[in-house]
């Protein structure tokens, strides 16, 4: 049990590689506001079954500036160990352009929800994405799914619950970054 809890410490930041879109800071002001899909908020799963396991982002908060924003993700997912977890969450446009995707490099069972930071992110205050979270069902090596709520909305409005259009930026599950890995 000591060593599972070094290994969280040590994993805790779940080392995230660069991705599509990261940018050097612009030093302009931002205007950064956080956004949490509350009670009142539609139901906003992606997937019918609502008993299949899942990964729904919850809640997001922007810091920096424009061109260089680091969203601060809050994630609820049905895991199990590494055979079923959040293995990343993305960001994209409406046009399913992958702008940036924050590799988790580990499972989160006793730690739900659970938020982890990516960044640097290109966006400008007003460009309006869409926030969302992978589960990896059955291991590293299985196809996973994108089911459960995600965010749309932007750094300077804020983020609401959304339910993107079936197939909506499937094509970018192969794309990389991807998880080497399930540490635990």
């Amino acid at each position: 049990m000591r060593l599972r809890a070094l290994l969280m410490v040590m994993l805790g930041s779940c080392a995230a590689p660069e991705a599509p879109g990261a940018a050097e800071p612009s030093g302009e002001p931002g205007d950064a506001r956080a956004a949490e899909a509350g009670e009142d908020a539609p139901d906003a799963d992606s997937d019918s079954d609502s008993d299949a396991p899942q990964a729904a982002v919850t809640a997001i908060r922007a810091t920096g500036s424009p061109g260089s924003y680091t969203l601060a993700v809050t994630v609820e997912s049905d895991e199990s160990g590494c055979e079923r977890y959040a293995d990343w969450w993305e960001v994209l446009r409406a046009d399913e352009t992958l702008v940036y995707r924050r590799i988790l490099a580990h499972s989160h069972v006793d730690e739900q929800p659970f938020t982890r930071s990516g960044g640097p992110i290109s966006l400008a205050p007003d460009d309006v994405v869409v926030v969302r979270a992978h589960l990896r069902p059955a291991g590293v090596d299985a196809p996973g799914v994108y089911r459960g709520r995600a965010l749309r909305g932007s750094v300077r409005e804020g983020f609401v619950a959304y339910v993107p259009p079936e197939g909506f930026g499937a094509a970018l599950e192969d794309a990389p970054p991807q998880p080497s890995g399930c540490a635990f």
